[in-house]
């Protein structure tokens, strides 16, 4: 999908430019709901259809839109629809994100864990990681019991594994070698 990503790059950055001189996290969450919407099977069916204008499908589009929609939001998806470019708003809000995380800085970080995390043991885990990455980190935690224990973290491209499963798999590995 590295061509979805280069496809997708300049739409991220031209918006960036765009959400920087007024209100990024508003932007970062209009983003949002519109790359949630651009991910319906139905919304992608019309954006591909050849036989909807541009016009049409923006229209369409910016009609099922929650939030209120201003002149600038109108401009970008008209600037997508003109392109064909509608369905690509999942990955230009992951590329604004990590943008907009640069200009914070700050990094989202997932932490798997074993088992169910308190509030006070993500809140201890967040302040250790973030003396090790150097940065503020927003964290989201999901539990995988296949873990057996501990926790697997990963922010941006950096995995920190400390599970017990990534633990086993390194002695076999180091067993059979």
């Amino acid at each position: 999908m590295a061509e979805l990503a280069t496809i997708a790059r300049p739409y991220a950055v031209a918006l960036f430019r765009v959400a920087k001189d007024g209100n990024l996290s508003a932007w970062s969450e209009r983003l949002f709901e519109m790359a949630q919407v651009s991910a319906i099977a139905d919304v992608q069916a019309l954006a591909h259809n050849p036989n909807v204008s541009a016009k049409q499908i923006a229209d369409a589009f910016l009609s099922v839109l929650k939030a209120p929609v201003n002149e600038e939001t109108r401009n970008f998806i008209g600037v997508l629809t003109d392109n064909r470019r509608l369905t690509l708003l999942p990955e230009i809000a992951v590329q604004f994100d990590v943008l907009k995380n640069s200009d914070e800085g700050t990094s989202d970080v997932e932490i798997t864990s074993a088992f169910e995390l308190t509030k006070t043991q993500v809140q201890g885990l967040t302040v250790t990681l973030e003396k090790k990455f150097g940065r503020k980190l927003r964290p989201t935690v999901t539990v995988d019991s296949s873990l057996i224990g501990g926790v697997r973290v990963m922010v941006g491209d950096e995995v920190l594994d400390t599970s017990v499963r990534a633990k086993l798999q390194q002695m076999q590995a180091a067993l059979t070698a």
